[in-house]
C-alpha cells in the first residue's frame, strides 16, 4: 500500500518572503482557497507575530477553510505562540508550528548560547503550543548543517513535550540529496518512539544550489511522510521546493516512486501557478519545468516532426493533467457578466457580486478595445481589482510626448480620493521619467525606482501590455503592476499602484501601535 505523503504549502509565509512578493489581505484569501482547492494538507499561512497583516490573513485565511489544515508560524517565544494561537482560534484544523536554530552556527554567532539551552527553549516552546493546539510541527532551523547526535537529542526531547510533527529544514539549501536522506534514515533507526508515536517527519527544502526537489524527494525515500514546498517555487533568495515539481514527479514517475502518494489534485496546478505569479507580480520564467510558456512547446523540427507522430516521444506528460487549457480564448464584447463569472470560477478565483461587477465593467471597457479577450487579459483584471489598495490616487489623464530631437513631456491628471483633481507637467529624461516625475510631483511621495519590467500579455497589435515597478521608500520596498494596451498608461498605472501601497502602509502605520515584539 502506497504510504500518503502530507503536502504543506508555504508560498503565504516562506513564498512571500520573496522580495517584493508581499500580498494584501484579499490576494492571499483568493491563494489560499485556490491551494484548499489543489488539494494541499497543510497551509502555512502566515507569521502572526511579525505583522497585524499577518495576523489577520492567517485568522480570515483559518476561518474562511473548512478542508485543510491552517497553519501559523512562531518562534520558540511565549508571545510568538500567544498570537498564534489567537490567530488560530476560529479555525477548523489549526496547526502551531514553533521553530528555533539548533546548527553551530547560528549558536555561535545569532543566539550565543549553548545547545543545552536551545533544548530548553524548544521543550517549553512546544509544551505551550500544545497547551493551546493538539496538532504542534517543530523545526530545528538549519536542520541540515546540525550534528546529528543533536538532532537526535532535540527531536526526542520536543517529541516528549507534544510535538506530532518534527521538520528538518534544509534552511539555507547546502545539502545534497544523498546526505538530506541520512539524516532521516537516521532519526528513524535511533528514535524508535518516531514509529511507535505515529510521528511524522518533514523535509523543508531551499533551492540555492537548485536541489531543493531532489533533496525533498530523497527525504521522502528515507522516511518523511511530509513535504514543504511553494507554487512556482518562490521563497527566500533562490527559493523553496516547487509544489508542482515535486507532485508531477511523483505522478509521472509513478513506477519509480509507486510506494508513494498526495492529495493533491493536478488539474488544480496551472490555476494556482498563474494565480500567484499574477497576485505576487512575480513571472514564472519561461523553461520553467511543469508551468513554464515553454514546457509544452516544441519549435525544434525534429521535435515538432516527432510531435506529430506520437506525442510521447517529446512529451513526458500531458498538459491537460495540470490544467493547462486547450484554448484561451474565451470572451468578447458581446459576453454577458454571466458568461465572465463562469469563467472567472474556472480560473480558480471566488470573488463578491461587488468585485465581479467592477471585473465586467473593466472587462467591457477592454473588449471595446481589444477584438478578442484572452485568459491572460481576465487574470490582469482580476489582479489589478484583488490588489487593490487604498485609492488614495488614480490616474485620469495622461498625456506624453517624445521625440529624438526633443526633451520627452508628460501631461498628467490625478484625482484624489475626495475627487480632487490634480494636474502636472515636466520632463524627463525619457516619457517614462516624465510621467514618474509628475506623479512623483503630485503625490508628494519621492521614491527610488528598483525595478521595471514590461511584457506583451498576450499576442497580436491589439496585446495589453503589462508594467511591473519595484519601488523603495523610507525603507520599504513595494511593487506595482498596471495593465493596458497602451504601455505608457501600463507604466504609468504600476508606478501609482506602487505609489498607492507606499501611502497605504505609512496610514496603516499611524493608525495601529507597533505590534509588539519579544
Amino acid at each position: 500500500m502506497a504510504t500518503p505523503i502530507r503536502i504543506f504549502d508555504t508560498t503565504l509565509r516562506d513564498g512571500e518572503q520573496s522580495p517584493g512578493a508581499s500580498l494584501n489581505h484579499e490576494e492571499k484569501i483568493e491563494i489560499a482557497r485556490q491551494l484548499e482547492a489543489l488539494g494541499v494538507d497543510i497551509i502555512e499561512a502566515g507569521f502572526p507575530i511579525t505583522s497585524q497583516g499577518d495576523f489577520e490573513a492567517v485568522k480570515a485565511i483559518g476561518k474562511d477553510l473548512a478542508q485543510t489544515t491552517v497553519c501559523g508560524l512562531a518562534r520558540c517565544v511565549d508571545r510568538d505562540i500567544e498570537r498564534a494561537a489567537e490567530a488560530l482560534r476560529s479555525a477548523y484544523k489549526p496547526r502551531i508550528h514553533v521553530f528555533c536554530a539548533t546548527s553551530k552556527i547560528h549558536l555561535d554567532h545569532k543566539f550565543k548560547k549553548p545547545f543545552e539551552t536551545i533544548v530548553e527553549m524548544s521543550v517549553k516552546g512546544v509544551a505551550k503550543a500544545k497547551s493551546y493546539v493538539d496538532d504542534v510541527e517543530f523545526s530545528p532551523e538549519d536542520g541540515s548543517r546540525t550534528s546529528i547526535d543533536d538532532l537526535v537529542t532535540i527531536t526526542k526531547a520536543v517529541i516528549e513535550a507534544g510535538a506530532t510533527t518534527i521538520n528538518i529544514p534544509d534552511t539555507v539549501g547546502y545539502s545534497t540529496p544523498a546526505e538530506y536522506g541520512a539524516i532521516f534514515r537516521q532519526l528513524h533507526e535511533r528514535l524508535p518512539e518516531i514509529e511507535a508515536k505515529g510521528i511524522v517527519l518533514s523535509s523543508h527544502c531551499h533551492n540555492d544550489l537548485g536541489l531543493a526537489v531532489a533533496n525533498s524527494l530523497s527525504a521522502m525515500q528515507n522516511g518523511a511522510k511530509q513535504i514543504e514546498c511553494t507554487i512556482n517555487g518562490i521563497g527566500e533568495r533562490a527559493g523553496n521546493a516547487a509544489l508542482e515539481e515535486l507532485v508531477m514527479a511523483m505522478r509521472t514517475r509513478a513506477d519509480f516512486y509507486e510506494n508513494y502518494t498526495t492529495s493533491i489534485n493536478t488539474k488544480e496546478i496551472y490555476k494556482a501557478s498563474r494565480m500567484v505569479s499574477n497576485l505576487t507580480g512575480l513571472s514564472v520564467q519561461r523553461n520553467k519545468a511543469i508551468v513554464g510558456q515553454n514546457a509544452f512547446a516544441h519549435e525544434s523540427g525534429i521535435h515538432q516532426d516527432g510531435m506529430l507522430k506520437n506525442r510521447d516521444t517529446y512529451e513526458i506528460m500531458d498538459p491537460r493533467s495540470i490544467g493547462v487549457p486547450e484554448s484561451k480564448l474565451v470572451l468578447g464584447k458581446l459576453s454577458g457578466r454571466h458568461a465572465l463569472s463562469d469563467r472567472v470560477k474556472e480560473m480558480g478565483y471566488t470573488i463578491d457580486d461587488e468585485t465581479l461587477q467592477r471585473v465586467y465593467d473593466d472587462f467591457k471597457s477592454l473588449a471595446d478595445r481589444k477584438k478578442e479577450v484572452y485568459d491572460e487579459d481576465i487574470e490582469a483584471l482580476l489582479d489589478k481589482r484583488l490588489g487593490e489598495v487604498r485609492k488614495l490616487w488614480e490616474l485620469r489623464f495622461l498625456r506624453v510626448t517624445a521625440g529624438t530631437d526633443e526633451t520627452a513631456m508628460a501631461f498628467v491628471e490625478l484625482h484624489d480620493s475626495a475627487g480632487v483633481v490634480q494636474k502636472e507637467t515636466a520632463h524627463g529624461d525619457g516619457p517614462l521619467d516624465a510621467v514618474f516625475t509628475a506623479i512623483q510631483r503630485i503625490t508628494g511621495v519621492t521614491v527610488t525606482l528598483e525595478e521595471f519590467t514590461t511584457r506583451a500579455i498576450t499576442g497580436g497589435k491589439d496585446a495589453q501590455g503589462e508594467a511591473s515597478v519595484a519601488i523603495s521608500h523610507h525603507g520599504h520596498k513595494v511593487r506595482g503592476r498596471g495593465v493596458s494596451t497602451d504601455v505608457i498608461e501600463a507604466a504609468a498605472e504600476a508606478y501609482l499602484s506602487a505609489i498607492n501601497r507606499i501611502k497605504t502602509i505609512d496610514a496603516k502605520a499611524s493608525e495601529q501601535e507597533p505590534a509588539a515584539q519579544p
